[in-house]
């Protein structure tokens, strides 16, 4: 075996919180120091050549984690240790809540569509696809201008007769756990409380309630970013994330909310006949459970919006990687920089309701040329002054609407804000323009 600095396995939510929920009272008050030894590398990860990854905390106690095919530890019978507590053993415990956490449903290839019928995807809440998590991160792209995306929701579910018994009882636990959180704070908001909120979402999932579980990790994920001071924390996110979570969990344990509300874990797939798509830009995606990739916006002559999305286990590598790796859509020869700047015309395609473009067998594609962001049909999204873009999808009259939220607008550079930029817009024979913030999407430095 060989030490090596490489990242851990993400680890499925529901075997951090069975770990955790074992240990005594006495272990569960060593459990935050221990992860936090874990985590800043005492002791050493050991990566062995078959895949697995072992932490030796004495000559008695040795943890190995040995992640299934997709790279996550979905099972608890995937981590063990050596010493004679296990499992209920702290050595254990630690090592897992130092891992990231592996979103509920790991995305997985497409599948094939079938004649006259749509075939489904699996996709997690928020965080696993860029339409849809978190983790997913938008960014910029500037002609002597920006475009930039807004975070889009999770796809809600066809409407059914009503919620469920267990779906009540699922969303009022879940409520009860996030006001516990809440009340603890970040301080006191430790492995202990994060593994009842887990606890918590994995009874969601099984109830049907993907959406309150998507919301249950990102706040999960904000406690932890906020406790280990991470780049990725912003106070704002994560009252955003209570916000949310105590709203769709009190909402659905009311009984009276639209079952819409529970959300969709599936996303179909529906014959989209022959398309003609135009680049626009590209988004590298690097998520917080492991996966990095890059989702490539195409706009339709008619102004429609789609994408073809590479995202897989492998992080930052694979995100730096996968702008120019070649695009997976009907044995087209492009890369995805070549995508970003040209276009296709698609035969027999295949659109999820998010806008993404399936790769399917039946789908076949030849490039075409690109067009400018002054011509149509780019030149729409550049169109409308960027306060009104920005104001209307904030107040539209469906939040959870799926599809890019895209917006373009030509900005002169004013200065820099902390890690802020601020730019001015321009708009030829007009009023000046309010100031506009830049933010990041993602803290990562590269």
């Amino acid at each position: 075996m060989s030490t090596a600095p490489t990242p851990l396995p993400p680890v499925a939510p529901e075997v951090l919180a069975e770990a955790v929920e074992s240990l005594t009272a006495r272990l569960r008050k060593k459990l935050d120091a221990a992860i936090e030894g874990c985590a800043a590398g005492t002791p050493a990860a050991e990566h062995a050549d078959d895949g697995s990854i072992g932490f030796r905390f004495g000559e008695d106690a040795v943890v190995t984690l040995r992640p299934g095919p997709g790279g996550a530890v979905t099972d608890a019978g995937q981590a063990v240790c050596s010493c004679l507590l296990a499992p209920r053993c702290l050595h254990r415990a630690a090592v897992l809540g130092a891992a990231p956490l592996a979103d509920a449903a790991q995305p997985e290839p497409e599948p094939e569509p079938e004649a006259g019928d749509g075939a489904s995807e699996s996709g997690d809440g928020d965080e696993s696809e860029p339409s849809a998590d978190p983790a997913s991160q938008p960014a910029a792209a500037a002609r002597a201008g920006v475009a930039a995306q807004q975070t889009v929701r999770e796809d809600a579910a066809p409407a059914e007769a009503a919620l469920t018994p267990a779906q009540t009882a699922a969303a009022s636990a879940l409520w009860q756990a996030a006001a516990e959180a809440l009340a603890a704070g970040v301080t006191a908001g430790g492995a202990v409380v994060q593994a009842e909120l887990l606890r918590a979402a994995h009874t969601a999932r099984l109830a049907g309630l993907p959406r309150a579980e998507a919301a249950t990790l990102r706040l999960v994920r904000g406690l932890r970013a906020a406790r280990e001071r991470s780049g990725t924390h912003r106070l704002a996110d994560l009252t955003a994330a209570f916000r949310e979570l105590l709203h769709t969990a009190a909402a659905l344990a009311s009984g009276a909310a639209d079952p819409a509300l529970a959300g969709s874990v599936r996303r179909a797939y529906r014959p989209g006949g022959s398309l003609r798509v135009h680049g626009l830009c590209r988004e590298p995606v690097l998520s917080a459970t492991g996966y990095g990739g890059v989702v490539t916006h195409l706009l339709a002559p008619d102004g429609g919006r789609y994408s073809v999305s590479d995202v897989r286990p492998g992080g930052l590598a694979r995100a730096k990687g996968a702008g120019s790796a070649s695009v997976a859509l009907g044995g087209a020869v492009l890369d995805h920089a070549g995508l970003a700047r040209g276009g296709l015309r698609i035969a027999g395609a295949t659109v999820s309701p998010d806008g993404r473009l399936g790769a399917g067998r039946g789908v076949q594609a030849t490039p075409l040329p690109g067009v400018r962001w002054t011509g149509e049909p780019a030149a729409a999204l550049f169109a409308r002054p960027a306060a009104e873009a920005v104001a209307a999808q904030l107040t539209g009259p469906d939040p959870d609407a799926a599809g890019p939220a895209l917006l373009g607008c030509d900005v002169t550079v004013v200065g820099a804000a902390g890690e802020d930029l601020l730019v001015r817009e321009i708009r030829t024979g007009q009023a000046p323009a309010p100031l506009l913030r830049l933010r990041a999407a993602h803290p990562h430095p590269e």
